[in-house]
């Protein structure tokens, strides 16, 4: 970062008053954007409102700054968090500086062209920190960043090489290389070193050892201390590995960033010359290392005496969603004490709180969900609407009997707002959990709404692809059970739940597991002997004795005939497919989708939603081919890794936006944040779901959370240094009131995306649950903001009896075809088609050839035992009459199967399926 002189020509002052910056740009500012605009060169935050124009205000900012003389274009330094953020502030201010006439584009010197500001995020000027100051700390410049997929091939590699044994680490090999990643990643957000959260979990084991743990939840605490020991020794191994081979990963720099500016005062000496101005965008979601990062170079510094520098954060505390990842939201909040003026008083703090958006109507619904964050933040102000639009914006809501009565209201209001007029690239719906995406994207094709699934966490949970990752599961890990009962109760392998439980019993069988006799001595003999902790119980396993036909004969087990038969093809699938697993990523992607068939079944059929389903499963391989590889061929176990990531935190973690065809965008709530639109759907508003009352992970029940008491924003989350029943039941409420509130974050986000209509759904009956579910506070509020006369109430469906049953599990209906569904003349000719190119190939196939992976040997040594009444062809890999429905609860009894050895797998939603083996 070299220092350019500038010559008193540059900052020669164009720009006299507020009125005529106004009329330069041509924005009508309000009082309190030009405050903002116009503040003196001092450290000042601005806590700005959902849209309050604050990107504006920052490029109207520097316009002021450069356009009056105060400072060249060059000295401004603009941080935000991602590459489209960073363009679209770099040009709005080069926008803004020509259109003041403060920057001439027409009149440029080659031989010294003009200056312009620097925008970049967060992250792009941590490395280019380290490449010119690294040596200072001992960094080689030629350390190379490990791309963000790169990093779980190396991971993996540790994990393969660590010698162990880890008896703690109980879980599946891909769930690992997550944690490891994790707890890497916490460390060098809080800038914890390995050995001081080693010392923190000894004491606590030695603590823990003297009390009383006198139930399960307390017990937890030192299994997920012991077992983040061991996983630590792994973090140990994988930061040797990246300093082996001089990589660094995005935290790693901010790390080593943060050690740079608060050891080495020079470079924060050197930057504050270079950049007289610094603006820090979306500050609420800065880390605890970002933060001192920042403030060691232009704030606090590293000596006695405050920097005073000219830094402008600009950030809003409601908005803070991101804690999952690391953000701080106390960043903003201690800001001005963080950068203090010179002589050491608080910086100063502005607000934004006109919303030039939304319409009034869903202002004052925004203002009432977040009047208790506004409680909590200093400078945050409820939002007011543009002169004019205070009657603007409406609001139609819904509570519907069951969830797939709520997708088709859904549907028809969204099909009828584009058979209007509105445009669909004009509509977003914003899901708070991926589950729903398969359903609304079926029910979208079918109404011709051109409709576009955003993310990586979101293909996951489409049907063609969720299916896909399942093989893959079961290919990589033997006790991926929960992926493998997907493919046994699917379309193609239809395994119903007797049959199932069957197998689950003689898995548990191969292992010595809850034999016949329930005798409490031989069980506690059996503990006291010993059992491997890798004997786990396996469905994979228990497939495979299909395959032998002399293997658990004796087990008494009465499985179906046909049910026999699906067990030992797929089985013999699975270990053909196995012999791949060494292959290159995509070759073994791509024959996985020959053996199962799904590839050639979505090719040939001129169905609409076929068509988006190729277009699906496009999207993903082309993420799956830009997997980053380290030293060769990805490999599928590291992709696991990763996918497993992507759905764990559906919440934007993956950079995908949406793209910009003119298609309806279905993403999650956490996705959104920073977008808009005229119309947002928000479906799913259920008691226990958005808001959700799914607890955060907590350090003490999770091996890969560092202990809150480590953190840098420990002050801010609850935390226990008692270890009792008491003590723990009051630090789990703490933390559920502490995700009610980043729950409401969240809901402020997605309720302020929306121009002018939002809509909001409920139901009372979920796809597959037993108890009704009801509507969530936050479509409460919407009903009472309807109820008011700012809204309309669509439907809103009576509370069910309390003896009622879900319909959805009562009613019987036919099968219905999966992925697509098949009118019976095109089905027939594609089937006579396939005869023929059967019997082709076994006319002209040499004596003795192999019987490809999956095919049968011909058509007329098809096993009678295998037909079904509904299934004709049953070697076909996607039969015509079935349709599986995906959500969380499946229809057989869990108490009959193996415990799955990983359940936190990539999941696979389904609704209730009526498969055709014997119940």
């Amino acid at each position: 970062m070299s220092v350019r002189r500038v010559s008193l020509f540059e900052v020669t002052a164009r720009i006299t008053d507020p009125e005529q910056l106004k009329e330069l740009l041509g924005i009508p500012f309000t009082p309190e954007q030009t405050a903002c605009i116009t503040a003196p060169l001092a450290p000042q935050v601005v806590v700005a409102g959902a849209g309050s124009g604050k990107t504006t205000v920052m490029a109207a900012r520097v316009v002021w700054l450069v356009g009056t003389g105060q400072v060249a274009p060059e000295q401004v330094l603009g941080l935000t968090f991602t590459n489209k953020a960073a363009g679209e502030l770099a040009e709005r201010v080069r926008t803004a500086l020509v259109r003041a006439g403060v920057t001439d584009p027409d009149v440029i010197d080659p031989d010294e062209p003009p200056g312009e500001p620097r925008i970049s995020t967060y992250h792009a000027f941590a490395g280019r920190l380290l490449t010119d100051h690294g040596l200072r700390i001992g960094l080689e410049p030629t350390s190379r960043l490990l791309a963000d997929a790169t990093r779980y091939q190396l991971a993996a590699r540790v994990l393969r090489e660590a010698p162990g044994p880890y008896p703690a680490l109980t879980r599946s090999f891909t769930t690992l290389i997550t944690d490891l990643l994790a707890l890497d990643a916490e460390l060098a957000e809080h800038l914890v070193p390995p050995e001081k959260l080693l010392a923190y979990d000894s004491a606590l084991l030695t603590a823990l050892a003297e009390a009383k743990l006198s139930n399960a939840e307390l017990r937890k605490i030192p299994e997920a201390a012991t077992a983040r020991r061991e996983l630590l020794d792994l973090v140990v191994r994988y930061r040797a590995a990246k300093r082996s081979r001089d990589l660094l990963d995005f935290g790693d720099q901010i790390a080593r960033s943060a050690e740079l500016a608060t050891t080495r005062p020079e470079v924060g000496e050197i930057l504050r010359d270079e950049f007289r101005v610094v603006l820090l965008d979306e500050y609420q979601d800065t880390s605890v290392a970002q933060r001192l990062l920042l403030s060691g170079l232009f704030g606090q510094g590293t000596g006695d005496r405050a920097t005073g520098h000219a830094v402008t954060a600009v950030g809003d505390p409601c908005q803070a969603i991101y804690g999952w990842r690391g953000a701080s939201v106390a960043n903003l909040d201690d800001f001005p004490e963080h950068f203090p003026h010179a002589d050491g008083s608080p910086a100063d703090r502005y607000s934004l709180s006109e919303n030039r958006r939304s319409g009034g109507r869903l202002l004052d619904l925004a203002n009432g969900l977040a009047a208790p964050l506004r409680a909590l933040h200093a400078g945050v102000e409820a939002l007011r609407p543009a002169p004019g639009a205070e009657r603007d914006g409406s609001v139609r809501i819904a509570l519907l009997p069951t969830h797939a009565e709520e997708i088709d209201w859904l549907a028809d209001s969204l099909a009828h707002l584009v058979r209007t007029g509105r445009e669909p690239g004009e509509i977003a719906v914003l899901c708070r959990t991926a589950t729903d995406f398969p359903a609304i994207h079926v029910a979208l094709v079918a109404r011709d709404v051109p409709v576009e699934v955003v993310g990586l966490s979101g293909l996951i949970h489409l049907p063609e692809i969720a299916d896909l990752v399942a093989v893959c599961e079961v290919l990589q890990d033997p006790g991926a059970n929960a992926a493998l009962v997907r493919l046994l109760t699917g379309p193609r392998w239809r395994i119903g739940p007797r049959d199932l439980a069957l197998l689950g019993r003689r898995a548990r069988l191969l292992v010595h597991r809850g034999g016949d006799d329930p005798d409490p001595e031989q069980r506690l003999a059996a503990a006291v002997e010993g059992v491997d902790p890798a004997e786990v119980v396996s469905l994979a396993d228990a497939l495979d004795t299909f395959l032998d036909s002399g293997a658990a004969a004796d087990d008494g087990l009465a499985f179906s005939a046909d049910a026999r038969v699906r067990f030992a093809r797929l089985a013999a699938e699975l270990r053909a497919l196995r012999g791949s697993l060494a292959d290159p990523l995509m070759d073994v992607l791509h024959r996985v989708l020959s053996a199962t068939g799904l590839e050639v079944e979505l090719s040939a059929s001129p169905h609409a939603l076929a068509a988006r389903r190729r277009e699906t499963l496009g999207h993903f391989l082309d993420i799956a081919a830009g997997f980053a590889s380290l030293d060769g061929e990805a490999s599928l176990l590291a992709f696991l890794g990763f996918l497993r990531t992507a759905v764990q935190f559906e919440k934007g973690l993956d950079s995908a936006l949406p793209g910009g065809e003119n298609t309806v965008k279905v993403l999650t709530a956490h996705k959104s944040k920073g977008l808009e639109w005229d119309v947002v759907a928000v479906p799913g508003l259920v008691a226990g779901q958005f808001p959700s009352a799914r607890a955060r992970e907590s350090w003490t029940s999770q091996p890969q959370v560092l202990p809150h008491a480590l953190r840098g924003d420990a002050a801010t989350l609850p935390d226990i240094d008692t270890w009792n029943a008491k003590a723990l039941t009051a630090f789990k409420s703490e933390m559920r009131d502490h995700q009610h509130t980043e729950e409401l974050r969240l809901g402020y986000v997605t309720f302020t995306r929306p121009r002018s209509l939002l809509l909001g759904s409920a139901h009372w009956w979920g796809p597959s649950q037993k108890k009704p579910r009801g509507p969530s506070d936050f479509l409460r509020s919407l009903y009472d903001h309807c109820a008011e006369g700012h809204g309309e109430i669509e439907a809103w469906a009576e509370e069910p009896e309390k003896d009622a049953q879900n319909p959805t599990l009562t009613e019987t209906g036919g099968e219905q075809a999966w992925p697509l569904p098949l009118d019976g003349e095109s089905f027939k000719r594609r089937r006579r088609a396939a005869d023929d190119v059967l019997a082709r190939l076994w006319a002209t196939a040499p004596q003795g050839g192999r019987t490809p992976v999956g095919a049968a040997p011909a058509p007329a040594d098809r096993h009678p035992a295998d037909r079904h009444p509904a299934d004709p062809h049953p070697e076909d890999a996607w039969p015509e009459d079935e349709e599986p429905a995906w959500d969380e609860e499946p229809p057989w009894d869990e108490n009959e199967l193996p415990e799955d050895t990983h359940a936190d797998a990539v999941p696979a939603p389904r609704e209730e399926t009526h498969p055709p083996t014997p119940a």
